[in-house]
């Protein structure tokens, strides 16, 4: 794999982005001198710029910012002959910080560090090296995905106060809010009042319409519906809320379609991958989990050389911080927040559909950890296991993971066993 401290770059460039414009620092190979430059952010511009450094230095031309993906990477990544190197933005501050104690900034020193970098300290620094065409579009669509997710959890927060604010029994009625039949119900009767001047049979006719078949559950919402009292008559406070109750609905509602959408697209894709069905199998993936975990290891098996690289990288391996006789354990601050979140939802799935593993974050709560540290551990477990799946191109077994824990007399099983055998040996209430 190629690196800055390869002979074959015949110059080497640091990059600060912005959104409008890119400040460049430029040294040519075997040159001590450095010059600066500032393109705007235009395509004719950047293609310009760059054809121009082709016919100067010719290739390949060694590339250092901030970024490994963006606007500005994908106009670089374009051209065969630049490699483009990721800086993390944290270690260009300390660089920075380092020889300005001031905090001074500036957009071209800042070119200049990323350039002084890959080139005093080579070693550090791996070219970025795309994935196939396939794997990058997965990347993008579970992320997207999981952004709208997140934008529907922010909706029907929204909803859920905005409701109690004048139409609170609402809340009570429906398990769930962030579905077409609450979306459906709200707009058809957006005040207490208006549902309660509806015909029972319309009620009824709205449910059966929308799949609720279940008659006990029917008759008792009905039931208070009829019984409900307005929290407030005052038009003042229902009118306005009523209206934004109706826009968030609107929003929800599309974000729910968006979200569908993205879901079809991404259950076309992945399994068209050779290696989805190493994860699709896994206990409590499901099609939304399985993708994700897909894309978390990637199909470039070069790029971790033991599951303990991969622990670290994605925030799941806890940080260690020794000074005197002080010793601090804590998570890591700086990883990609979607790749840990990843691991820790899918871990959490797996304690109620892995004999091992809810053993395993039962032991963890013994011990006093909370739920999110428990799952974080199980997570840390999970890597190494599917690693080596991952490694192997051998589809996770349940059994097979228990025969191993058997024959090395592992006290994790022997526990969950003990633990399984005393539930079942407790009598009755």
């Amino acid at each position: 794999m190629n690196t800055p401290s390869n002979k074959s770059f015949t110059a080497f460039i640091g990059i600060d982005w912005a959104d409008a414009k890119h400040d460049v620092c430029i040294q040519a190979a075997g040159d001590e001198r450095r010059e600066f430059a500032r393109i705007s952010h235009k395509v004719d511009e950047i293609d310009d710029w760059a054809q121009s450094l082709y016919r100067r230095f010719g290739g390949p031309i060694a590339v250092a910012l901030e970024l490994s993906k963006g606007p500005v990477v994908y106009a670089l990544q374009k051209y065969d002959f630049f490699v483009i190197f990721p800086v993390n933005p944290s270690t260009l501050a300390k660089y920075r910080e380092a020889f300005a104690p001031s905090r001074a900034k500036d957009d071209p020193t800042d070119a200049e560090l990323a350039l002084d970098l890959i080139l005093r300290h080579p070693h550090r620094f791996q070219p970025l090296t795309p994935q196939s065409v396939e794997m990058r579009t997965l990347v993008s669509l579970v992320e997207q995905r999981r952004r709208l997710v997140n934008d529907r959890v922010r909706m029907t927060n929204r909803l859920r106060n905005t409701l109690k604010q004048y139409y609170p029994q609402t809340l009570e009625w429906f398990d769930h809010i962030d579905t077409p039949l609450f979306c459906d119900f709200i707009e058809r009767w957006p005040t207490l009042i208006q549902v309660k001047r509806a015909r029972k049979a319309t009620l009824e006719t709205f449910f059966h319409q929308h799949n609720m078949r279940f008659a006990h559950v029917l008759k008792a919402r009905l039931q208070s519906i009829k019984a409900a009292l307005p929290l407030t008559l005052d038009q003042a406070v229902i009118t306005p809320h009523r209206l934004q109750a109706l826009v968030l609905v609107d929003l929800l509602r599309a974000t729910l379609a968006a979200i569908t959408r993205f879901d079809e697209a991404i259950a076309e894709l992945a399994p068209k991958h050779p290696d989805y069905a190493l994860f699709a199998s896994l206990p409590g993936a499901g099609p939304s989990l399985a993708p994700r975990l897909l894309v978390a290891f990637g199909e470039q098996r070069e790029r971790f050389n033991n599951a303990a690289e991969l622990q670290k990288y994605s925030g799941i391996a806890p940080v260690t911080e020794r000074s005197g006789k002080k010793n601090w354990i804590h998570w890591r601050w700086q990883c990609p927040t979607f790749l840990r979140q990843t691991f820790v939802e899918w871990a959490a799935q797996t304690i109620n559909k892995s004999f091992w593993a809810g053993a395993y974050y039962r032991q963890q709560r013994d011990k006093g950890c909370t739920y999110q540290a428990a799952v974080r551990a199980l997570a840390f477990k999970w890597i190494r296991v599917l690693y080596r799946c991952w490694q192997t191109r051998t589809p996770y077994s349940e059994v097979a993971y228990l025969k191993a824990l058997k024959r090395r007399g592992s006290p994790l099983l022997n526990q969950a066993i003990d633990s399984k055998q005393n539930l079942t040996e407790q009598p009755s209430a």
